[in-house]
């Protein structure tokens, strides 16, 4: 088993912080769960960068895991998350971008199994738009997967990760619970036992208006003030583990 993952912050595991402040998440719990059911060591790659937009997810990432030798088993790609944020933002593109994406790795015989991404909209500034784009782009998505026969980790529709419980305090990114109930939804799509139990550690977020006032300045203004020139969060960044490296089973793969 090869296992690569493309994709932006969501398969970085921006919000699943190690003590050393490197980046888990849930695509590298789900390596670690297909070592444990496989019992041997997986190879794994993932190329994702936090605040990628979509075309570069499916040309520069994409090649660059095909690229890779030996080449990857089994893909997985999530993206269009940060395009959904921007102010002329077209479904249809991204559905287009993702159907290259379908096209290009049936040519190399890899298997594509696509991700859709949380529904962040109940908590976000303008989150009515962001939640209408994204379920377009989820139903786009799926059409594709059904053309094609692909396996679709439909996300979004999960009602449970809703909850604020698994969510960052940006409200953007999912946190470790997040990311690990995440893990579960793919490794069941893949055909393992690893069923996605709820894992959330709180069961209310308050919206005082200091609360607010300090969300907005912490995590609403910079983002703004990135756009505004022009700069992005991942900028100067490249993929946390750009070549193969082993993932060793473990006795526990998702915690």
């Amino acid at each position: 088993m090869r296992y690569a993952a493309i994709g932006d912050s969501f398969t970085e595991g921006v919000g699943d912080e190690l003590p050393d402040g490197s980046t888990r998440g849930w695509a590298d719990r789900v390596a670690a769960g297909l070592a444990v059911a496989r019992g041997e060591a997986v190879s794994y790659a993932n190329l994702a960068v936090r605040g990628r937009l979509l075309e570069p997810i499916v040309t520069d990432q994409l090649e660059a895991a095909l690229s890779l030798s030996p080449p990857p088993t089994l893909l997985t790609l999530n993206g269009g998350g940060n395009d959904m944020l921007r102010p002329r933002a077209d479904m249809a593109l991204l559905v287009h971008l993702t159907a290259q994406a379908v096209r290009r790795c049936a040519e190399a015989g890899v298997r594509l199994v696509l991700i859709s991404g949380p529904d962040p909209s109940d908590r976000l500034p303008f989150g009515r738009a962001v939640g209408r784009r994204a379920e377009a782009l989820t139903a786009g998505v799926a059409e594709l997967a059904a053309a094609h026969g692909l396996t679709l980790v439909d996300v979004f529709h999960d009602v449970e990760i809703r909850h604020p419980g698994y969510w960052s305090q940006d409200r953007l990114h999912l946190n470790a619970a997040g990311h690990q109930r995440v893990a579960g939804l793919v490794l069941d799509a893949l055909g393992e036992e690893a069923a996605a139990h709820e894992v959330r550690t709180d069961s209310a977020e308050t919206r005082r208006l200091l609360t607010e006032l300090r969300y907005y300045r912490q995590h609403v203004l910079p983002w703004v003030g990135r756009r505004l020139r022009g700069r992005s969060s991942g900028d100067g960044r490249t993929g946390k583990y750009v070549d193969w490296v082993p993932v060793p089973p473990a006795e526990r793969s998702l915690t």
